[in-house]
């Protein structure tokens, strides 16, 4: 039995943040029924090339990214017949999670208030730009938006030139991630005492937690953290270096291992310069030491120094390109990309669930599901309606 067997999860989110959340809670045990609206669903669906199944019902790499492990029901909320169902399900349900604008679900009924008063356990998380309150909680809040007003922006990139954005949105992810472990703590207060609650999640707030030394530097520091490009700004060696064929990552943590690394470059001498024995000293003098270890580094392949390095306990990597690090033989040993059978029959890989359980491994219960796959099943099983009321439903677009 998964660690979240028995758990419902009714998941009103779409594109990334939420649904990336209600996954992986289904990836441990969590039943999930995510609604959809009936004529298009959650617009990632759309959102290809590339595509995975047949052209009449393909499905988007970004929708599949986010979405296994799920039942897909539309439901029509405009119409009163549809709201009615939602709450039936609310009323079953542990945990909802939404990503509408602030107080549009409540427009409908839907509302933390509302749900609370048919399910009081009910943890209800809401997922948005900047929160329930303050003065920007009526602005649309998207990850490159948040990326850019959160300062991540403002650290990324070179040292000369325009900021970047990070190239996954990642302020996404980590609010699905907050949203995901809040929701655990939610359930367990909500089982210990009956008393359900309503977390309010934003991707600015997380996206703010996520700076963590960065944002403490500049609380304490009381100056704006300039941009290092792939260097570091506490630390030092720490970023890329360029072989005779290419580019490695180095990541010296301790001057024990500075040291190991001016032995494999043939440079001993340098961990004793007063310049470079600490790492203050070489924050400090950091132009002058990545200029000799440039200078040292470009004399062999980045694959032979990132060996020799390893070899004597020196952190340091390949930079490698996405396809690269998926086939790579430690990935693969790890289990973290799987094959999943699409409704279609197509053979999809995914990458899974990245956490080792040693006794209730999680699975993708389901492929990510066709747009309202489960609609019928959801009705007929956890509602009881009959086949004539549910074809009623479809008829008059309730569903």
């Amino acid at each position: 039995m998964l660690p979240l067997t028995g758990v419902r999860v009714l998941d009103f989110s779409r594109v990334l943040a939420g649904p990336y959340c209600t996954m992986l809670l289904g990836d441990m045990g969590a039943e999930i029924i995510k609604i959809e609206e009936p004529a298009r669903g959650d617009e990632t669906r759309e959102w290809g090339p590339p595509w995975a199944g047949d052209p009449a019902d393909r499905m988007s790499a970004y929708y599949l990214c986010a979405n296994r492990s799920k039942r897909s029901m539309t439901l029509n909320l405009k119409s009163d017949e549809g709201r009615a169902i939602a709450r039936e399900l609310a009323r079953g349900s542990h945990v909802i999670v939404e990503n509408f604008k602030p107080g549009n679900l409540a427009q409908y009924g839907l509302g933390y208030d509302d749900l609370s008063i048919l399910n009081p356990a009910l943890v209800y998380c809401s997922i948005t730009g900047f929160g329930q309150t303050g003065p920007y909680s009526e602005q649309p809040g998207y990850d490159f938006v948040i990326q850019a007003m959160s300062g991540l922006m403002s650290i990324t990139g070179p040292a000369e030139g325009e900021p970047y954005k990070v190239g996954v949105a990642i302020t996404d992810v980590i609010a699905g991630l907050f949203a995901c472990t809040s929701i655990l703590a939610a359930l367990r207060h909500a089982e210990a005492t009956g008393q359900g609650q309503h977390l309010d999640v934003a991707l600015l707030d997380t996206a703010l937690a996520a700076l963590v030394n960065v944002a403490s530097n500049a609380l304490i520091g009381g100056a704006a953290p300039a941009r290092y490009g792939n260097a570091h700004p506490n630390i030092v060696p720490y970023q890329t270096f360029s072989g005779s064929d290419g580019a490695f990552a180095v990541a010296v943590g301790n001057d024990r291992q500075f040291a190991q690394l001016c032995r494999v470059i043939g440079r001993p001498e340098l961990s004793g310069d007063p310049r470079y024995a600490t790492n203050p000293a070489r924050v400090q003098h950091r132009d002058a030491l990545v200029e000799e270890l440039s200078t040292a580094f470009a004399a062999r392949a980045s694959g032979e120094w990132v060996a020799a390095l390893l070899a004597a306990g020196v952190p340091c990597g390949a930079v490698n390109s996405i396809p690269t690090i998926l086939s790579d033989p430690h990935v693969q040993a790890r289990g973290l990309v799987d094959i999943v059978t699409l409704a279609t029959g197509t053979q999809a890989p995914l990458v899974g669930m990245p956490v080792q359980f040693s006794a209730t491994p999680p699975h993708s219960a389901f492929p990510p599901p066709q747009h309202g796959a489960d609609t019928d099943g959801v009705l007929r099983d956890l509602l009881g309606k009959s086949e004539e009321e549910v074809e009623r439903l479809r008829q008059t677009g309730v569903v």
